[in-house]
């Protein structure tokens, strides 16, 4: 199902199974431990709010299409639509109660042809076609000239980019096979550009990055762009459908850490969960950790192995996994960008911080270990073994909270993950880490 509308009845179909399934796992509290059996209390309460939302938003989208076919009447499901061109054109026809074999007729055309225009939103019509289309379904169409900077033409939409940003993604993207080598400043500046107009500009994101406008950052725009190429690839060989219900993969991400290349097996399970994760080298002063967000209606998260450690990168794969499970319908549209060494006043970075710390170290067991406050290896040794995860996870936890990264730096599994991600990309290895170190 497009995500946050109906548009047939396959999909409605889908939908109300997928009601069926909410409502049974929210039926009791039986019913809900079963589905989040073995997380942390404190996830729990936020995976339980996430499902109830998610419930009431396909009940929400299964009545604006009922509308829309019962009564004729488009404004709920033209509000879901959000004035995006082809879907106004699919809402117009089910508001006029047309199946597409009504329109095809009407339009003088095989029934497979409107099939063909709807499949793909209407993205590959001509403009004098969707014209013709638009008239008789009664969609106005029209065009206006904005001043704002972001309309002003695909050759000035990044017109003040300095030429030393231009370098440096031309030499940062030839070094890392972004593109060819005869690679020029005219085709960067379009690439850039086309991949701003398709995803906007990051002003309007929510972002961990201070909270601070990120319009104008090009080296920002760059990196998602490569990020997104490389996703598309993925997900259109084919990847599962990521189901909000089933959650029993979350429980054994954080094991996944005990084993030297265990961030290519989370790559791996988050995949079958219908997740695509992507590890590209960020361009040199671009500061930013990782970034969630949806592209072809799959989840898509993005690291940058900024800091080559055991405990960053686990800690930074489970934030942009928190956006994905408690902000899908909230904010994973637009995006969200993240560098963990900055303040952030956004609620829901605060909601995915939490998140993480929880599912690596619950809480509770946190405040009762004396790891927290121990000057030797062994209390968190034995809270990892305790946990089944690497250790190098509770000592970068520890040095955060006493701020102190000289303390236990030997034990953080430094200079580690690049390896496994950037350098060794198909090697795989079954070693376990039994304290902190390979074996």
């Amino acid at each position: 199902m497009n995500t946050g509308i109906i548009l047939n009845e396959k999909e409605l179909r889908e939908a109300r199974s997928r009601v069926a399934a909410l409502d049974e796992a929210l039926a009791t509290d039986a019913s809900l431990k079963r589905v989040v059996e073995g997380l942390p209390p404190e996830v729990v309460k936020q995976l339980s709010a996430t499902l109830k939302a998610e419930r009431d938003d396909l009940n929400d989208a299964i009545v604006a299409y009922d509308v829309a076919k019962g009564t004729g009447k488009p404004a709920p499901l033209e509000r879901r639509a959000k004035s995006d061109p082809g879907l106004m054109l699919i809402v117009a026809r089910i508001a006029k109660g047309y199946t597409q074999r009504d329109l095809a007729w009407r339009l003088g055309v095989r029934e497979q042809q409107v099939q063909r225009y709807e499949a793909d939103r209407y993205s590959s019509i001509s403009v004098k076609n969707y014209a013709r289309v638009a008239a008789l379904l009664g969609v106005r169409l029209s065009a206006t000239i904005e001043p704002n900077p972001q309309f002003r033409g695909l050759d000035k939409v990044i017109d003040d980019v300095s030429k030393e940003s231009i370098k440096k993604i031309l030499k940062h993207g030839r070094t890392n096979g972004w593109f060819a080598d005869d690679m020029d400043e005219a085709q960067l500046r379009q690439y850039i550009a086309e991949n701003r107009i398709d995803f906007g500009s990051p002003t309007l994101l929510r972002t961990g990055l201070n909270v601070q406008d990120h319009s104008e950052d090009v080296l920002l725009h760059a990196w998602r762009a490569r990020v997104v190429t490389r996703a598309k690839e993925i997900i259109r060989e084919g990847i599962p459908r990521y189901d909000p219900v089933k959650t029993g993969w979350l429980n054994q991400l954080p094991k996944l850490s005990v084993f030297s290349d265990g961030p290519r097996r989370a790559q791996q399970q988050l995949y079958e969960a219908g997740i695509v994760i992507i590890a590209e080298r960020q361009i040199p002063g671009l500061t930013i950790d990782g970034a969630a967000f949806i592209e072809e209606g799959v989840p898509v998260i993005g690291l940058t192995l900024r800091k080559d450690d055991i405990g960053n990168f686990w800690f930074s794969l489970l934030h942009e996994v928190g956006h994905v499970v408690l902000h899908r319908l909230t904010g994973l549209a637009s995006g969200f960008f993240d560098q963990f060494d900055a303040s952030s006043v956004d609620e829901q970075e605060e909601e995915a911080d939490a998140f993480a710390s929880n599912m690596l170290i619950p809480e509770e067991r946190w405040r009762k270990s004396t790891a927290r406050i121990a000057k030797t290896v062994q209390p968190a040794e034995k809270l990892a073994k305790e946990l089944g995860i690497n250790p190098a996870i509770i000592f970068g936890r520890i040095q955060k909270e006493r701020n102190d990264y000289a303390l236990f730096s030997k034990k953080i599994g430094r200079n580690t993950v690049r390896k496994v991600l950037f350098e060794q990309p198909e090697e795989r290895n079954d070693a376990a880490i039994s304290s902190g170190t390979k074996v």
